[in-house]
């Protein structure tokens, strides 16, 4: 068994990467080995695996889709499930404080990534596909309120800084999206949208992850 000291470095090794493949893809993989494995065995794995992510960012997202195309060759699109996947919970960011506006930063994250995990589903359907894109704005814009009622709970200049970088990242992302959408609607290209929005996914729990590892002051 895992001593303390141990499990508590595993934890603040896994909490310093952003990757939904390896949170949402790959970690339930290993804990179900947990079954035929010592429980720190597939800690040790898990630790393993953050690290190569942390060293090369992409590798779990490469790793799984090559699993898949050679088990099922053509058939699958990875970035397509991995869309459909990334509306789900995941512990790694979720922000454990109490306080009315760390709450509702977590709310309007989990609005915008379930809404974008939707779109492989509705595609299809101009009219529920512009409702779709509609409810994505929205939910950008409300996230990037939440955003800033934490942001006031923080004065020292350096924690202000990390947080302003990773919240014009996010704003960035979100014009790239837009500008996607646009390419989407001329060319009909729907793998780029999955990529694009797979991409503010990843921004937004970025931004929760950046909250949730920095104190308030």
């Amino acid at each position: 068994m895992a001593t303390a000291s141990s499990n508590e470095n595993s934890n603040t090794v896994m909490k310093s990467v952003v990757s939904v493949p390896l949170h949402l893809g790959l970690f339930p993989a290993l804990d179900g080995l947990s079954k035929k494995y010592d429980l720190k065995t597939v800690e040790d794995l898990k630790v393993a695996f953050t690290e190569a992510e942390k060293s090369v960012p992409g590798f779990t997202q490469e790793l799984l889709n090559g699993v898949i195309q050679k088990e099922v060759p053509n058939e699958v699109s990875f970035t397509k499930s991995l869309l459909r996947m990334s509306g789900q919970n995941s512990q790694e960011y979720a922000l454990q404080r109490k306080e009315r506006e760390f709450i509702k930063l977590g709310e309007q994250a989990h609005t915008l990534k379930r809404i974008l995990s939707r779109i492989p589903d509705e595609m299809n359907d101009r009219t529920r596909f512009l409702q779709t894109i509609k409810d994505i704005a929205s939910a950008i814009k409300d996230l990037l309120s939440a955003v800033n009622e934490v942001f006031k709970k923080y004065s020292t200049k350096a924690n202000r800084r990390a947080l302003d970088i990773q919240k014009k990242e996010f704003v960035k992302c979100s014009k790239g999206f837009s500008d996607t959408l646009k390419s989407y609607f001329k060319d009909g290209s729907e793998v780029p949208v999955y990529a694009s929005a797979n991409r503010l996914i990843h921004q937004a729990n970025a931004i929760l992850l950046v909250f949730k590892m920095t104190t308030p002051d």
